[in-house]
């Protein structure tokens, strides 16, 4: 489930090109999640990584992870 979601994430990204030539992507709804790449096809591949590592820090912290579009991570408690 947690490549549905990062998929979705990429899908609702928001890319801005920086004064240096550089890329910054940003996810509404997803707090914290930046991402930074010499271009557009690095950029996205750190958001990729970004969003995986957002979600695994929440889910290890007890916290949500908020609903993208219908995509949803469910994490099944051990025991």
């Amino acid at each position: 489930m947690i490549t549905k979601y990062i998929e979705k994430a990429l899908q609702k990204a928001n890319y801005e090109a920086l004064e240096d030539g550089s890329f910054c992507a940003t996810v509404p709804g997803l707090r914290g999640v930046i991402a930074l790449g010499c271009g557009v096809e690095e950029c996205r591949q750190d958001l990729a990584e970004v969003v995986e590592e957002w979600v695994l820090v929440r889910v290890a912290r007890g916290l949500s992870v908020p609903k993208l579009d219908g995509v949803v991570v469910r994490v099944k408690r051990a025991g």
